[in-house]
């Protein structure tokens, strides 16, 4: 082989793979030297080298650069974001249960009592505080006052526990639960809670004057007294039951830290929850443990709060998530048919095939349908509309023989391709004389 002739290939193969052209090719090929065994291989793979070889075509890099991270992940970015603002500010918001426990004589925060309970042990009465129905019915004895609000989560296994405690009973609040410890209670309706006066003769009222009152109000029961009423009903009843004394109170705010200060309500809950030596005051246990017996709770009451807000959170999340990867709708795009089909081809088609299977009674059916499709509307009437009074209002409006009309409308289907063509010119002379009339 001429190694002239392997250079000018070598060459040419070059030139032609850098200008994308097949060196294989006569209009590629400037020279006559050639691989005696493969030609057009040697060319080819002379070309490819060249190509790869050629100044100015850099690689591209299939790596994840830095704006293509940043697209791909901040849809999950923000909603991790939110994730952490909602868990954020629901523990700014809420705080722990530990942190406001409302009506409860160890709790100083806004909505406990501690502020009672301090005044109540300044004033001599003893303080026993339970967390279960089976402690209060334990510590209750006939000189104590068994305190029982709202706040406690009473179950019917602790209303049945608390019946007959010995002792009075003081119950504040307006939950019905709580009405089934008093036998006779019964609800009425609702009051706005604000500054009300006693209007009644029960010592510990009259003592203590305008209090901070309001929520549920009772029917007074037979021998009872009601006090500080809302309209006709009081929103604080007592009476007696047997040996002990029963006061319900509409609502427990006068007795919390942020109201026991205004008007005589640290009179009232003084007077009410001090009236013996002993005070039993049922508050509910802290979160994690037991209100009831095992047999009492459900599977909602075993779950941890914090269980909720998780759960909560994390369905939130996948809301989100389904928001921000579910598939938007873009415009409707008009997709272009291969194959565009006149609608006068698309007749003539079926025509061709009524008339291979000579089913003429198909064809007029179809033309007697149409027919009436397009005239009945013509002729002011209902498309539920029998024959008979298509036909006469057909001919009337027409001027043809009524018979002639039923026939051509309801007739038995042609007998030949004649009678098929006769009945459609009839039919469409019809149409055209309701057009035109």
């Amino acid at each position: 082989m001429n190694p002239a002739n392997t250079t000018d290939t070598t060459d040419t193969a070059d030139t032609a793979g850098a200008r994308g052209e097949n060196p294989a090719s006569p209009a590629g090929a400037g020279h006559t030297g050639t691989n005696p065994v493969n030609p057009a291989g040697t060319a080819d793979t002379v070309g490819a080298a060249g190509l790869a070889a050629a100044p100015g075509t850099g690689s591209t890099s299939v790596s994840p650069t830095a704006a293509s991270l940043w697209r791909g992940g901040r849809g999950a970015l923000l909603v991790a974001l939110i994730v952490v603002a909602a868990a954020v500010a629901g523990v700014l918001l809420g705080g722990t249960g530990g942190q406001d426990r409302r009506l409860d004589p160890d709790d100083t925060s806004l909505s406990g009592a501690g502020a009672l309970a301090r005044l109540l042990e300044g004033r001599g009465v003893r303080i026993t505080r339970v967390t279960s129905a089976a402690e209060a019915r334990a510590a209750a004895t006939a000189d104590s006052t068994l305190l029982v609000t709202d706040a406690f989560p009473l179950t019917a296994g602790d209303a049945s526990r608390l019946t007959g405690t010995p002792g009075d009973l003081l119950l504040v609040g307006g939950d019905r639960r709580l009405r089934t410890l008093a036998p006779g209670l019964r609800a009425t309706g609702e009051a706005r809670t604000r500054s009300r006066e006693p209007r009644c003769a029960l010592p510990a009222a009259a003592a203590a004057g305008s209090v901070h009152l309001g929520g549920t109000t009772f029917a007074v029961p037979r021998g009872g007294t009601g006090c500080y009423p809302a309209g006709d009903d009081p929103t604080l009843v007592g009476y007696r039951d047997g040996d002990r004394t029963i006061t319900a109170v509409g609502d427990g705010d006068f007795m919390t830290n942020l109201r026991l200060a205004e008007d005589g309500n640290a009179a009232l809950a003084m007077n009410l929850a001090g009236a013996r030596p002993t005070l039993v005051w049922l508050v509910p246990p802290p979160p994690g443990e037991a209100t009831a017996e095992t047999g009492e709770q459900g599977v909602y009451d075993l779950v941890p709060p914090g269980v909720r807000w998780a759960v909560a959170q994390l369905a939130l999340a996948v809301v989100l998530l389904a928001l921000w990867r579910g598939r938007r709708l873009g415009p409707v795009v008009a997709e272009r048919l291969p194959v565009v089909v006149r609608a006068a081809e698309t007749a003539e088609g079926r025509a061709r095939l009524y008339r291979a299977r000579r089913a003429r009674d198909r064809a007029a059916a179809a033309l007697r349908e149409g027919f009436a499709d397009r005239v009945v509307p013509r002729l002011g009437l209902p498309s539920a509309a029998g024959p008979d009074a298509r036909v006469s209002a057909l001919a009337e409006r027409t001027g043809q023989a009524a018979p002639q009309v039923a026939s051509a409308l309801y007739g038995p289907p042609p007998a030949d391709d004649a009678g098929l063509v006769a009945l459609a010119a009839y039919l469409d002379m019809l149409e055209r004389q309701v057009r035109d009339s």
